[in-house]
């Protein structure tokens, strides 16, 4: 961790976790493993902002703490590493318990509560959206392609289509920091 903090991925404590250390790694894991075309790669915080994006698109009433949810959704992966689907899937449990803990500290630290069924879903829906349009526009897959593995996309607005150009590295933190800034002024 940037802090100085170790952070026990068994137990984490969440006096350990900060939000600048969460920003300055996610801009520093590469969507689709680094596969994209252009001189930046697409990271998992464009990805998260992307996310939140779509949410934002398909329930404009969205409260800042559900903007949040939807932001900080990849959050663990900063710290676990991106673990490709495959893999996931491959060791089951045993990863999804160390996502959730970590997930669990992450909710604590930031005020946040449990995600209602309906976001959760939301978060889902709009991660599966995002997925699927990167998938098209930065990794080669065909429209065909995509659906079959993220299912049917939504016609968005330019705005959140936009998001997919990728940034470079600092810029996607300090997007990243600011969105969570404006979600959660201090």
């Amino acid at each position: 961790m940037l802090s100085g903090r170790r952070l026990d991925l068994l137990d984490p404590a969440p006096r350990d976790i900060e939000i600048a250390d969460i920003a300055h790694g996610l801009a520093r894991v590469a969507r689709w493993n680094g596969q994209t075309r252009g001189p930046h790669v697409f990271s998992v915080a464009q990805h998260s902002l992307l996310v939140e994006a779509v949410g934002r698109h398909l329930d404009p009433g969205c409260a800042d703490l559900e903007g949040l949810e939807l932001l900080l959704h990849d959050a663990p992966e900063y710290v676990v590493g991106d673990i490709i689907s495959p893999l996931k899937a491959a060791i089951g449990d045993a990863y999804r318990d160390v996502e959730m803990r970590l997930l669990g500290a992450m909710r604590r630290r930031f005020d946040l509560p449990a995600p209602s069924l309906p976001l959760a879903q939301l978060v889902k829906r709009a991660d599966r959206i995002a997925a699927h349009l990167e998938a098209v526009q930065l990794a080669g897959f065909s429209a065909d392609e995509a659906e079959l593995y993220f299912g049917q996309t939504e016609d968005l607005p330019d705005w959140v289509t936009a998001l997919t150009e990728p940034w470079p590295t600092a810029e996607a933190e300090a997007r990243f920091l600011a969105r969570f800034r404006a979600l959660r002024p201090d």
